[in-house]
């Protein structure tokens, strides 16, 4: 399985506003912070805003922030909404399948539960479980150690 850029890109943003509990951050910072383009940031953030993921304040001193707590955005569900093609094999897909064995061939169920256990890994984590060790990501990315810390799953402060 792999993820297309858009999903690793919607996901790095979503990191980044959970880093940033208490402020906003605007798309030029999260581009500038990982190295990546800012016309792919903005498309990225106008979905995960329509997937209910992010919030947008418009205007001067505006930018983005998470519309959840950390701890309720699963991964398996942001996956999900950012990628556009599951097919993995030409069967997959019942309006383009010219596969000749698809009837007899066992090949499809096992990669159907190949994904199925794929989602169902990253529907075992959060948001916070991806960002719990704060500082070194904080470090790497330019953000200031502040007083918003990300909770875990227990309530503790990571």
């Amino acid at each position: 399985m792999r993820l297309t850029l858009y999903t690793d890109y919607a996901l790095r943003l979503l990191m980044y506003l959970a880093l940033k509990p208490d402020a906003l951050a605007t798309i030029q910072e999260v581009a500038e912070a990982y190295g990546i383009s800012r016309n792919h940031l903005m498309k990225i953030a106008q979905e995960l805003g329509r997937g209910g993921f992010v919030e947008t304040v418009r205007g001067r001193g505006g930018g983005l922030r998470l519309k959840a707590d950390p701890a309720d955005i699963v991964v398996g569900d942001v996956v999900r909404a950012t990628e556009d093609d599951f097919r993995i094999v030409e069967c997959f897909d019942p309006t383009r399948n010219r596969c000749v064995i698809t009837g007899p061939c066992r090949l499809r169920g096992a990669l159907a539960e190949a994904l199925d256990a794929y989602l169902a890994v990253l529907d075992r984590f959060t948001l916070a479980d991806l960002v719990i060790v704060r500082t070194p990501l904080q470090d790497i990315l330019g953000l200031p150690a502040g007083p918003g810390v990300v909770a875990l799953a227990d309530g503790g402060p990571a």
